[in-house]
């Protein structure tokens, strides 16, 4: 059927990587994901289930850019970082 295309129009692949109690609760440290076009890395935190977390001071990064804009659509490729929060002592 040729190239598959999602209703947001075509698919991009982004890389998710996962650290500390998150790579045990996701079982891997990184995965590489297709999603729709246009999607934000807050899509990406709602599909993986990760919302709750982000009310809980889980920090997010795309591509090396800590605390980036949540609602901006992904890039083909973009590496998107879920960092635990940063527990005080």
């Amino acid at each position: 059927m040729g190239e598959h295309y999602h209703a947001g129009g075509p698919a991009i692949k982004v890389s998710m990587l996962f650290f500390g109690p998150l790579a045990e609760r996701i079982g891997q440290k990184r995965i590489t994901v297709s999603v729709d076009a246009g999607t934000s890395a807050s899509q990406l935190a709602e599909r993986f289930e990760l919302s709750d977390l982000l009310d809980m001071g889980l920090r997010v990064a795309v591509d090396g850019e800590i605390d980036a804009d949540m609602h901006k659509p992904l890039s083909d490729s973009s590496e998107v970082a879920f960092l635990p929060p940063v527990s005080g002592g």
